[in-house]
């Protein structure tokens, strides 16, 4: 029977579930700034790797023991959710342990959902000791890491671990309130058998608790994913497309300009008709940079990839221009990149952290004109990356940090000439002499004359 706390149940789910649709739909305003890809090629070789990568955590288990822990999160995040959509039907219908009818099977997933809670709570422990204890580098280092990254991943670890206790505690009490009432327990709880006597056998005062426990993890769910598109812990939801999405060609291809190639084909070809130009909503063309200045000259999949970011540091950890001091982190480019896309767009979230300065911490130095190139990320960042892709193989989940770097390398090349003055020399060394050196072709084979020496039979 449909009660006042059914509807009650109802105003809070669809005020939590729209709110988060309001956010998703701004998040796919934001990312849809970006340039228009084409990346549904080869379905099966995209669903193969989404498999592997997004399902399988195949990239997780370079590093085996944050893989572990983060299994058992991944886990109990995908399971666990069979006794949150039971909650949402007892909620709107007023039943009790409304997938209890399927019997055997039940109590196998109640009995690995507790187990997988009781795993997480060790996970989210153990996360907790080596982000705040033993300081991993990774999780410390580097000027992106500001204050809020770091009591992000806190609030959400802390969160797991109280969401979990209140999963507990409903399963505490309803189980000793029925056990009490001298009725059957529908399904099979572990490890809450261990602590079933803890609330005493008052019914009243275990029926409050279940209720406290069920309401306190309901609302806690809901408040977290409304929290979700603030936090780091969003590529839960973001790993799956964007692995799908990923590059499939070869990383050490890069693309090419289109206005350049047909540029070229024109001048190899006369009869070469290259296609008519893009036009915008009010029939103007649209002008194409030669690579990327800000955020909307990036693709479409380049924005996606910052907000997938997990700001684990892996790719910034592995970058041998990192290690050897120089400024460049791989992490930093996507978290600048979704930082001005929240600038330029709409932040997403209802809970809006200090992205951009925090006091004591200054990012770059803001450029009157703010873009992402100078604005956020600076030339002496890209042109200190070796294109090792070292950041690309890295990330758990398949981000192209190089693709990113590469388009703003580019807007400096073509669009300002600001390479530095040895790759200078290098082009203008290409263009008149058809080689990076500075002599004539006329002289290339020079050497061998010098080096060889007739023989005298």
């Amino acid at each position: 029977m449909i009660g006042i706390e059914n509807i009650i149940f109802l105003i809070v789910a669809a005020i939590g579930i729209g709110l988060f649709i309001w956010q998703i739909r701004k998040i796919r305003k934001n990312v849809l700034m970006g340039r228009d890809t084409t990346l549904n090629d080869n379905p099966s070789e995209r669903i193969n790797k989404t498999l592997l990568v997004a399902f399988g955590q195949q990239k997780m288990f370079k590093r085996m023991l944050p893989a572990v822990l983060h299994l058992f999160l991944y886990v109990g995040f995908i399971v666990i959710n069979v006794e949150v959509l039971e909650i949402l039907i007892d909620g709107i219908f007023g039943t009790h342990r409304a997938l209890g009818f399927v019997g055997e099977l039940y109590s196998g997933l109640m009995a690995l959902n507790e187990i997988l809670a009781a795993l997480v709570i060790i996970a989210c422990v153990m996360f907790l000791w080596r982000r705040n204890v033993t300081k991993v580098p990774r999780l410390w280092n580097g000027v992106e890491m500001r204050a809020w990254p770091k009591i992000d991943a806190n609030i959400i670890l802390v969160t797991e671990i109280v969401l979990m206790l209140a999963l507990f505690v409903f399963n505490i009490a309803d189980m000793k309130r029925v056990l009490v009432a001298g009725g059957e327990v529908v399904g099979y709880y572990p490890v809450s058998l261990l602590f079933v006597n803890i609330f005493g056998e008052d019914p009243d005062q275990l029926y409050v608790i279940a209720k406290i426990g069920w309401w306190f993890h309901l609302v806690g769910i809901l408040a977290f994913m409304n929290y979700l598109p603030s936090s780091k812990h969003f590529h839960i939801f973001m790993a799956f497309p964007n692995v799908y999405y990923s590059n499939l060609k070869p990383k050490g291809k890069f693309t090419t300009n289109p206005a350049i190639t047909h540029e070229i084909k024109a001048m190899l070809d006369p009869g070469y008709q290259p296609p008519a130009p893009e036009m915008d909503a009010e029939g103007n063309p649209i002008i194409q940079r030669f690579g990327a200045k800000d955020v909307e000259d990036l693709s479409w999949k380049q924005l996606m990839d910052s907000y997938t970011c997990t700001e684990c540091g892996r790719c910034t950890s592995v970058c041998p221009a990192n290690i050897t001091g120089k400024l460049l982190s791989p992490r930093k480019i996507v978290m600048d990149t979704r930082d001005r896309m929240e600038e330029k767009g709409e932040h997403p979230a209802i809970f809006v952290p200090n992205h951009y300065k925090e006091q004591g911490e200054e990012r770059v130095e803001v450029t009157e004109e703010k873009t992402l190139l100078r604005g956020y990320i600076t030339p002496e960042e890209l042109w200190a990356c070796t294109t090792c892709n070292a950041c690309v193989e890295s990330c758990p989940v398949n981000i192209d940090q190089l693709s990113v770097i590469m388009d703003l390398r580019r807007y400096l090349v073509l669009e300002e000439s600001a390479a530095p003055a040895s790759l200078n020399t290098m082009f203008t060394n290409i263009e008149n002499n058809g080689a990076p050196w500075a002599f004539s072709p006329a002289d290339r084979f020079n050497w061998a004359d010098e080096i060889y020496v007739p023989s005298k039979n």
